[in-house]
């Protein structure tokens, strides 16, 4: 999917400042930073690889810290750049920043801020969104970051307009992307936007990577967040909704169990996860539905009613507005993607029917210990970002990018 932002056509009419070249691109690096994410801006940007058809771009590597620069694995990187030259730079990369909680260097969020301000762009690969968010440059913005840490980027700059479903958002000027690979995905519609579809795909042959990927981040959902999350209390609530999807209850309910009315319980609950607890509490069952499709004989009217929606009607059009698919279409599309092999694996190993864990097939599961209540409560609070209030129907897209998944929504950007 393609999104016309509206800050894009006001990017575009900005002009590079004199001393600033457009095919120069600087990567600005913190210690602490992953390795992975740190090495794809400059795979991409790096390699002369104009014997493939891919224009040059010039890179300059530059240290956003005093060095060496300590990396994963215990590495050290010493940049030959320092934030200077960063002002030659018509596109700045940060691609990835060393934890979620602490504030990035001053002189480095100054730096991002007049680039910014001369024209240039302004990109962040999955926790580098939290850098150009602390510089001031997501007010206002749509932005996507890792689904993981969605929450508490949606939390602690409210003013951000995160989206967490995207593998990647292209607001003209400032762009951001998912974690590790969706990075690979941004820096390829990058080349495509300067230099044409040719050249994107010449280089994404020389990666061995599709030169575009279908699908946002809904496939690659778990159950494992940052603790700050977990350990909110209102997770107790939360666990106990997982639990009970099978039953019909609404957001009073909720409320209810909280011990606040329903306007507190909205804005605690928005202010904790950045979405509205109706449509967490709608993606919850969305996802219920996939496993059960993906993982038992249910008929869709029984998926229905084993997660809580009050008719299969609603069921097909919350599951068709957040996965672009009908409930059967998905499971019919599934199944048929699922390599022979292991689905005769499957059959030979398993006593019964394939199907979900005993406890969600129960009519009334019975209890779940503690620390897999708190577990499965942190990962559902990450889903809340993944549903936000402005779902929307997409279209069903045929090409398919990760084997046994249906077409999903997927990256959005400006034209």
């Amino acid at each position: 999917m393609s999104h016309d932002s509206t800050a894009a056509p006001d990017a575009a009419a900005r002009k590079l400042s004199g001393r600033r070249r457009k095919e120069i691109v600087a990567v600005l690096l913190f210690s602490g930073g992953p390795i992975f994410e740190s090495s794809i801006p400059l795979s991409v940007f790096g390699i002369d690889r104009q014997d493939a058809g891919v224009p040059r771009y010039r890179l300059l590597v530059c240290a956003g810290e005093e060095g060496p620069l300590r990396t994963t694995g215990g590495l050290e990187l010493t940049a030959p750049h320092g934030l200077e030259a960063i002002s030659r730079a018509g596109t700045v990369v940060v691609p990835a920043w060393r934890s979620i909680t602490s504030p990035p260097p001053e002189e480095a969020l100054d730096a991002l801020r007049r680039a910014h301000e001369e024209g240039a762009r302004i990109v962040g690969l999955c926790t580098g969104a939290f850098v150009l968010a602390a510089a001031g440059l997501l007010d206002g913005r749509p932005a996507t970051t890792h689904w993981m840490y969605a929450p508490t980027l949606a939390k602690r700059y409210p003013s951000v307009h995160v989206d967490p479903r995207e593998l990647f958002v292209d607001d003209g000027d400032v762009l951001t992307s998912a974690g590790t690979a969706a990075g690979i995905d941004l820096c390829l519609h990058i080349v495509r936007t300067d230099h044409g579809n040719e050249a994107a795909g010449a280089l994404a042959r020389r990666l061995v990577v599709p030169p575009r990927r279908s699908g946002g981040q809904e496939r690659y959902l778990d159950r494992s967040l940052p603790e700050e999350i977990g350990a909110d209390p209102l997770a107790e609530v939360v666990a106990w909704a997982l639990e009970h999807l099978h039953e019909q209850f609404d957001v009073e309910t909720l409320a209810a169990r909280a011990y606040m009315s329903r306007r507190t319980f909205d804005r605690r609950f928005r202010s904790l996860t950045g979405s509205a607890p109706l449509q967490w509490l709608i993606t919850q069952r969305v996802l219920q539905a996939q496993r059960l499709l993906e993982t038992s004989d249910y008929s869709v009217d029984e998926v229905a009613g084993r997660c809580g929606f009050r008719s299969p009607v609603a069921l097909r059009g919350h599951f068709r507005r957040q996965l672009g698919s009908s409930p059967a279409a998905y499971r019919a599309a599934y199944r048929a993607r699922r390599p022979q092999a292991e689905r005769a694996v499957e059959a030979e190993s398993a006593p019964g029917p394939v199907g979900p864990p005993p406890s969600v097939h129960q009519e009334h599961p019975g209890p779940v210990p503690m620390q897999t209540r708190r577990t499965a409560a942190a990962g559902a609070l990450g889903a809340a970002a993944l549903s936000g209030e402005a779902l929307r129907e997409r279209p069903e897209r045929p090409e398919l990018y990760v084997a046994g998944r249906p077409s999903l929504p997927g990256q959005r950007s400006a034209p």
